[in-house]
């Protein structure tokens, strides 16, 4: 394991960009890297020369000085403001007039925000069609938090940097069970149905979940959705869960085919309607860059 930045004064080395970045990308939390792309006259580094930040941390140098708490406080306003994907833009530092240094020269500065996890998923239940659908997620840029009551249910489970398993306590009260989820997306595929019946009761009346997804037939929906009204359940509240879960024309029954479905319904529901690529532009625009880089014309 390659040491924070925090330990170099217990005599580690301090943790370089790089390994930074690679920590932070399998790790899914949220960073922003600050790479100098071009500079001229007097600057405290040279083009190629980066910077990770994090909320609560700061991985390697641009120079110090003020110019690097420009960019640092660049990086966190990034990191305060939700996104879905990862935004770029361009900075230029005259250093004098901007940064107050005696330097006189000027860098220009790519800033990437990189937002970390890009979808959130609450599983609850490790049998088989749970565990074939984290090993289908596991890959993707998502955070699973993973949760069943058995304390064995994760033993030879796929897994990753990006996937947390958590025992959750089935006895727990419905308010304990609704503060397990944060945001996101929620599947309920336990092996107990009473259990599954008490997540459906605390979690469905959160209307800021992303989607609520059970698994079974039509016919268990139907007497969940029963039961579920007869405790106070409302009809809004009940409408937010999908059951059955998975496309609908797959009448597929092993639990990779189950999985395959509902990771495609899921992908679908997180995934917004795809724009021509002459319909809108991404990234740093064309003009910004030439004026930048002007040998590149």
């Amino acid at each position: 394991m390659i040491p924070t930045p925090d330990k170099a004064k217990n005599g580690w080395a301090p943790e370089p960009w790089h390994a930074a970045l690679h920590r932070l990308q399998q790790a899914g939390e949220a960073h922003v890297l600050a790479s100098i792309v071009a500079a001229s006259g007097s600057t405290p580094r040279e083009p190629g020369a980066k910077l990770v930040i994090t909320p609560g941390q700061v991985i390697d140098t641009l120079g110090g000085g003020h110019f690097e708490q420009q960019v640092i406080a660049l990086a966190r306003e990034a990191l305060a403001t939700p996104s879905a994907t990862p935004q770029t833009h361009l900075e230029t530092f005259v250093l004098g007039a901007r940064s107050g240094q005696c330097c006189g020269g000027c860098v220009q500065v790519l800033i990437e925000h990189f937002p970390g996890a890009e979808q959130h998923l609450s599983l609850f239940g490790a049998g088989h069609v749970g565990q074939a659908l984290v090993a289908l997620l596991a890959p993707l840029p998502w955070r699973i938090d993973w949760f069943d009551s058995r304390a064995t249910a994760f033993e030879g489970a796929a897994g990753g940097p990006r996937v947390h398993c958590h025992t959750v306590d089935a006895d727990a009260s419905d308010a304990a069970l609704a503060e397990l989820v944060g945001d996101g997306h929620v599947l309920i595929m336990t092996h107990d149905h009473a259990l599954d019946r008490r997540l459906v009761a605390a979690l469905a009346p959160r209307a800021d979940l992303a989607s609520l997804g059970l698994i079974g037939s039509a016919s268990k929906w139907s007497s969940f959705r029963a039961a579920l009204g007869r405790a106070g359940l409302g009809e809004a509240d009940l409408a937010r869960v999908r059951c059955p879960i998975g496309l609908a024309a797959s009448a597929a029954k092993r639990p990779q085919e189950i999985a395959i479905s509902v990771a495609a319904e899921l992908l679908a529901l997180s995934t917004p309607p795809a724009e021509a690529d002459d319909d809108h532009h991404r990234g740093i625009p064309a003009a910004t860059l030439r004026d930048a880089f002007p040998s590149a014309r």
